[in-house]
């Protein structure tokens, strides 16, 4: 059986230490706005590589293409911080499920890392040797219906969102989204697990235990998983790989 340990985490987003270091009990994990003046955009824009600047002129509004442009130019420039490398000489890979790592790195101790934005916000999260996760997902009432949490969610959590009154309803949603999203996102068989093949519910009173598709607890390796208040109006989740290590949050500053 796999339990995590969940914990709302409420800690301030404090300016990065320097020097940058990430020991290998910590995770980072870095909040960041998207919506910058121009300058910073072409800046960041000259870090890209010739495929990403390809992805980010496929979206077809400019502010998302700006802020996808943003987005990656920031993970660049945090990732060459630890390395101290240029962030122009960084090469990513990608997994048979799409997930991203550095060509470079390798070893127990390499930089393993994981991205989400949405809306105006961008989340990074980097580890030493460990995998993660991480999913960050802007509230919209909208989208938390009873048609989208029957598809996705497993019976077990859309019997307890049924249950709970109107008034939180949408926010457990997406706490339930973001912790389910940020654990398949972590782990190595990626979108291959189907979100309502396992349980997140005992988030709300304890530690989580995934569960297959009838109930059963399912053996795997252990995870940790915390949700994560980036601002008002936002949800996320990060999970991790283990439980011995420690959260630290940082907010860049240009």
């Amino acid at each position: 059986m796999m339990e995590r340990a969940i914990n709302a985490h409420k800690s301030s987003w404090s300016p990065p230490t320097n020097p940058l270091l990430l020991r290998d009990d910590e995770v980072h994990v870095w909040r960041a706005p998207l919506d910058h003046q121009a300058l910073l955009i072409q800046k960041l824009q000259q870090t890209l590589s010739g495929d990403e600047r390809t992805r980010a002129e496929r979206f077809y509004f400019q502010k998302d293409r700006e802020r996808f442009t943003v987005a990656r130019g920031l993970l660049r420039t945090i990732l060459a911080g630890y390395l101290g490398n240029d962030p122009r000489q960084l090469r990513f890979c990608y997994s048979p499920n799409g997930k991203p790592a550095l060509v470079s790195q390798s070893g127990l101790d390499s930089l393993r890392f994981n991205v989400s934005h949405s809306h105006e916000l961008a989340l990074i999260a980097i580890a030493r040797g460990r995998e993660v996760g991480i999913d960050l997902e802007c509230c919209f009432p909208q989208i938390a219906d009873e048609y989208v949490a029957d598809r996705f969610f497993s019976r077990q959590e859309v019997a307890v969102l049924r249950a709970l009154p109107p008034s939180v309803r949408s926010r457990v949603f997406f706490i339930y989204w973001t912790l389910k999203e940020a654990y398949v996102k972590g782990s190595r068989e990626g979108l291959s697990i189907r979100l309502d093949h396992f349980d997140v519910s005992s988030a709300l009173v304890g530690p989580v235990v995934l569960q297959s598709a009838n109930g059963v607890p399912k053996q795997t390796s252990p995870w940790s998983l915390h949700t994560l208040i980036p601002g008002p109006g936002y949800v996320a989740a990060l999970a991790a790989e283990g439980h011995d290590w420690q959260l630290r949050c940082w907010q860049w500053v240009e």
